[in-house]
């Protein structure tokens, strides 16, 4: 007995399973590059950005540097809060603590919209990863119970005659794990690479804060 036959003689509700857990499968896996090509990405423009940064450059020539370009993560944070604080500073008469507060409060929002893109498609893994084994589940009890009514019509149930159809039901169970443990997999770990982000993001933030307040003292 092959999968492709298992598959094919499963019965019809059996088969709707089978295909929605594929999909489903296809649909993380798709995410999943995805989501890696990214965090990658990510990470490599916020350690260039880093080094750009405590090297020395001046923060004019780098802030009009990251306006054009593509920036991204902390780039994108440092643009908000310097731009932010650039505007607040040439209106005047405002004292040094609510020029910080402004700009933390750009930098903040900045922050968030990125960890926000950082961490998108992360639930729909975290949902394949647990919803999948109880659809396939649901397909192996369906196609247990659909074997069995069709044993009630035979004379005489042998081994011979029940394996068939309770191998057939359990590549449900088969698919929805396929379906599921690369999910769960990929979401810890897209998770924690977030997480580590979202660290240097906020210690950056506090850092910059404190460059900003020494140069207008």
């Amino acid at each position: 007995m092959s999968i492709i036959s298992l598959v094919m003689q499963a019965s019809f509700v059996v088969q709707m399973v089978m295909v929605i857990l594929m999909a489903l499968s296809f649909m993380s896996w798709w995410h999943i590059f995805s989501k890696h090509f990214t965090l990658a990405n990510a990470k490599k423009h916020t350690e260039e950005f880093e080094d750009r940064f405590w090297s020395g450059s001046d923060l004019n020539g780098l802030y009009e540097h990251v306006k054009r370009s593509r920036s991204i993560g902390m780039e994108k944070i440092f643009e908000a809060g310097f731009g932010e604080f650039l505007k607040l500073r040439q209106k005047g008469g405002m004292e040094l603590s609510d020029v910080m507060e402004g700009t933390r409060r750009a930098m903040r929002a900045s922050c968030q919209r990125e960890l926000d893109f950082l961490d998108k498609h992360n639930a729909f893994l975290a949902s394949v990863g647990s919803v999948s084994p109880y659809i396939g589940l649901f397909g192996t009890v369906w196609g247990i119970m659909y074997a069995f009514k069709g044993l009630g019509n035979v004379g005489q149930a042998t081994l011979a005659t029940v394996a068939p159809h309770i191998a057939e039901a359990l590549v449900a169970t088969a698919i929805g794990l396929f379906a599921a443990i690369p999910a769960v997999v990929a979401y810890n770990r897209f998770a924690y690479d977030v997480d580590r982000l979202a660290n240097r993001f906020d210690t950056f933030i506090e850092e910059f804060s404190n460059v900003l307040q020494r140069q207008v003292r």
